[in-house]
């Protein structure tokens, strides 16, 4: 799997992202193929809930594009338990982290929140087998969006079958209504998706024609104090009617680190560009998502085409709760860095502090080389 900078989806190749920042070494090269001490590199050897104290758990990593067309239709997606840094540093409001995430991890990757994004195609099927022989609590998967039988919907309380720890159970997911969808825990839903297990799951239609970019987005809206509970550093007793968001993430990093070009999710265009972004809401809350200084047309809602007679311009698209928007641009604005954030400015905070939160940027790969593009680089923690 090619590691690409900027969000999941069509960025950039390493040797692209540094040709464009000015350091083309070889030296410089190797010195980046880490995520920095401040992150420890996931693995896939964690000790069970029971002997793990959070210090022992590994740090998830970014979500990636699991091609499942390519590995003959059938996926693993394992339960792990892990450490999470929204946005590690000390910068902009932070540190913000978790110290305790129930994450997904597909096959042999690393596990990441949000869930790696499935990816096939209209008229294929899917295996996805749930592994939960590590697991400490019973899961699921529901899958929105296709239409399967009964049994696989996901449900435990209509279906009678959840996976519980020590056990796997594969779900076949028809890959029959083209669009983004939304993939979720069903057990205890507003538990498991608050700890983490959630994700994309992608069914490009027959003939699919890709933009020139096309990223990835899944915002949420967090309680910080659900994983702190579960990391036993938080006493209150949970209830879902006083849930109490206080964390905002794209791609469930926090800016800066949303900027930051390998942990994060920066949209990087070039001059010209076609850009499509899948947006999903993976949270609670309704989010209106804006970019600055480009006008984009929705072109898609919850794995629904939208008429091209119903199409206008726009810059700001409201995400409900589990809904997909998929938004269309031209990148033909003046080359430079424009934000893309919720329009619920306290949103975009990290606690008191202001910018924070669910923001990321539009970047054209013309100005990386910028003063400006590589102090936000230090802000986001990247470094060369």
């Amino acid at each position: 799997m090619t590691k690409r900078f900027g969000a999941p989806g069509t960025g950039l190749s390493r040797r692209e992202f540094l040709a464009a920042t000015g350091v083309t070494s070889v030296s410089a090269l190797a010195g980046c193929q880490t995520s920095g001490a401040d992150e420890p590199a996931a693995t896939s050897d964690t000790p069970t809930e029971t002997q793990a104290t959070s210090a022992d758990l590994p740090y998830t990593s970014p979500p990636t594009v699991v091609n499942v067309d390519e590995q003959g239709g059938e996926v693993t997606m394992r339960t792990q338990q892990a450490q999470h840094a929204l946005h590690p540093l000390e910068t902009m409001g932070g540190p913000v982290e978790f110290p305790r995430v129930w994450a997904f991890q597909a096959d042999d990757n690393d596990p990441s929140v949000p869930g790696p994004i499935l990816r096939t195609t209209e008229g294929n099927a899917m295996e996805v087998t749930l592994d939960n022989t590590d697991g400490r609590r019973p899961h699921t998967i529901h899958f929105h969006g296709v239409r399967k039988t009964w049994e696989n919907d996901g449900v435990p309380t209509t279906t009678g079958i959840q996976v519980p720890p020590g056990e796997s159970h594969t779900y076949e997911i028809p890959a029959n209504v083209p669009g983004t969808h939304f993939y979720h825990c069903h057990f205890q839903t507003h538990r498991h998706i608050d700890m983490g297990m959630y994700g994309i799951y992608r069914v490009d239609p027959e003939g699919y024609e890709p933009a020139d970019r096309e990223y990835f987005m899944t915002i949420k809206d967090w309680d910080s104090r659900v994983p702190r509970k579960w990391a036993g550093e938080a006493d209150f007793t949970y209830d879902s009617a006083s849930r109490n968001s206080d964390v905002f993430t794209v791609n469930g990093k926090s800016a800066p680190r949303t900027l930051h070009p390998e942990q994060g999710s920066p949209i990087i265009v070039e001059e010209g560009d076609s850009v499509r972004v899948h947006l999903v809401n993976g949270g609670y809350m309704s989010h209106p998502m804006h970019i600055h200084n480009h006008r984009f047309q929705r072109v898609e809602k919850d794995g629904g085409t939208i008429p091209e007679a119903a199409r206008h311009d726009m810059d700001v698209t409201n995400v409900a709760p589990a809904e997909r928007h998929t938004i269309e641009f031209t990148a033909d604005a003046d080359p430079g860095i424009y934000l893309m954030h919720c329009h619920k400015v306290n949103h975009v905070m990290n606690g008191t502090f202001y910018p924070g939160g669910m923001l990321t940027g539009v970047v054209y790969r013309s100005v990386m080389d910028t003063d400006i593009f590589q102090q936000l680089m230090e802000y986001a923690g990247y470094s060369e």
